[in-house]
């Protein structure tokens, strides 16, 4: 009987959680403000290249073809990420969600590009909790790692 009580709350609790995720709605914090991405707030759970803090911070991504061939690989490498989706899509920026596959948590992730400089911004950041346990840095070192593989 306590087993079944505790399966029983444990499938309320997923439920709630996956129902409070899905109706979470972007925060208020994202695109470019003055050129640049905007910085993270004070939890743990983001990384920016364009962040002063040290905690926060995290390099650019760093391209030698032209802009456009850079936002095409970027685009390629996001397209084939699992619970991945592009949400917004400029000529310079990018926009896209990132979903966990069990509790659906939601991971806002931008890019930015500078053509003058040759790189990318980039800014990851959990929609709701506090610690994200290093996601955000590991999701963007992958891409980072993805992006120099598939260089020209």
């Amino acid at each position: 009987m306590i087993l079944f009580w505790c399966v029983s709350l444990f499938v309320v609790f997923w439920i709630g959680i996956v129902i409070v995720n899905s109706l979470t709605s972007p925060p208020d914090n994202l695109g470019v403000t003055a050129g640049q991405l905007n910085p993270c707030p004070a939890s743990p759970n983001c990384v920016c290249s364009t962040d002063p803090s040290a905690s926060h911070q995290i390099a650019p991504l760093a391209f030698t073809d032209s802009s456009e061939q850079a936002r095409q690989r970027l685009v390629t490498i996001l397209e084939q990420y699992p619970g991945c989706q592009i949400v917004q899509s400029e000529e310079y920026y990018l926009q896209a969600e990132f979903r966990t596959r069990w509790l659906r948590f939601v991971d806002d992730v931008e890019f930015l590009i500078e053509p003058r400089q040759n790189v990318i911004q980039v800014r990851s950041a959990s929609r709701v909790g506090y610690s994200d346990l290093g996601t955000n840095r590991k999701r963007i070192e992958a891409i980072r790692q993805k992006f120099a593989q598939s260089t020209p």
